[in-house]
């Protein structure tokens, strides 16, 4: 039997039985749908579109230590945290997910469960699996000044050896015991990356090979790296993501942002930007020299909703 008819009879069969017939992309690999788009925008609260270092710095001046919260959302727990020498941490874990840093001035040495302690300096990305214990020190004579992003809700867990920690709010600590086995780091998780060493010093625009810095089933640190190029056209205006925010930290130059009811705004270097779900946003490279974003969000697969007449792409 020839293959066409073949296939009208397969259709007709189809058909009898009454199988929905999945409809196809209309212009090459564009798929187009409803999706839902909040009528009233998610607001910022308290958190900023743009968390300016500059000013954190400003407003900390003369301070010893000091911690700033920067964003916090049902999701993350992000927070800019300036150590003396010879503050140390207990040894410690998280239970249930990641905990990641951008060292930013300093030198701190970590100690983790499984690892050589090393150093991290500026520009070190530094991460840790759940379940892993780990504990921290910034050495030598300059205070250290790190931004940490942990998971909303998960206070960590103290190891045995430790003193008792002080009791959260609406909670209290007490000793327990576990057969659970830690995370182990692999090729896209690895214990640091020395972003101006491994990526800058190794190629002048390019980004990495392996962009992912972390990816797992419900995290997902990403650096995406360029030239920059003349800002895009106000009619670019990006995507939106279904119920999930996403953020980014400016480890070089600068980075343009349109966000819908916001405007247009440029990071710079140390500056954080914060987009609720549900709002148009488009990320550019700003001209004038390489830019870099470290993009985090909640999975490798997020969602990312294109406007109807953009093909499904910036």
């Amino acid at each position: 039997m020839r293959k066409s008819a073949l296939a009208l009879l397969a259709a007709a069969a189809i058909a009898c039985l009454g199988w929905p017939v999945l409809a196809q992309p209309t212009t090459g690999d564009v798929w187009y749908s409803w999706t839902p788009k909040p009528d009233k925008l998610p607001p910022y609260g308290k958190n900023q579109p743009v968390t300016r270092l500059s000013a954190l710095l400003a407003k900390h001046k003369g301070q010893a230590r000091w911690s700033e919260q920067v964003i916090l959302t049902k999701r993350y727990d992000t927070k800019w945290i300036q150590a003396q020498p010879g503050d140390k941490s207990v040894t410690q874990y998280y239970a249930d997910d990641r905990i990641v840093w951008v060292v930013w001035a300093g030198q701190i040495r970590f100690t983790i469960e499984g690892q050589q302690p090393f150093v991290a300096t500026k520009g070190f990305l530094v991460q840790v699996p759940q379940q892993v214990r780990y504990s921290m020190e910034t050495i030598g004579s300059e205070p250290s000044l790190r931004f940490e992003v942990v998971h909303t809700g998960i206070p960590p867990m103290v190891a045995e050896g430790n003193p008792k920690p002080a009791d959260p709010a609406g909670s209290h600590y007490i000793k327990i015991s576990t057969q659970t086995r830690p995370d182990p780091y692999d090729a896209i998780n690895r214990p640091y990356l020395d972003f101006f060493k491994d990526v800058v010093v190794a190629d002048p625009v390019k980004g990495p090979a392996q962009s992912r810095v972390v990816s797992d089933e419900a995290n997902l640190v990403n650096i995406i790296r360029g030239a920059g190029v003349p800002t895009p056209p106000a009619s670019n205006r990006g995507h939106f993501h279904v119920g999930h925010d996403e953020f980014w930290f400016i480890l070089e130059g600068k980075c343009d942002y349109l966000i819908e009811d916001v405007g247009l705004v440029t990071a710079d270097m140390g500056d954080v930007v914060f987009v609720p779900p549900g709002r148009f946003h488009r990320a550019s490279w700003a001209q004038g020299q390489t830019d870099t974003r470290l993009s985090f969000n909640i999975s490798p697969n997020l969602f990312h909703a294109f406007g109807e007449d953009a093909g499904g792409r910036q």
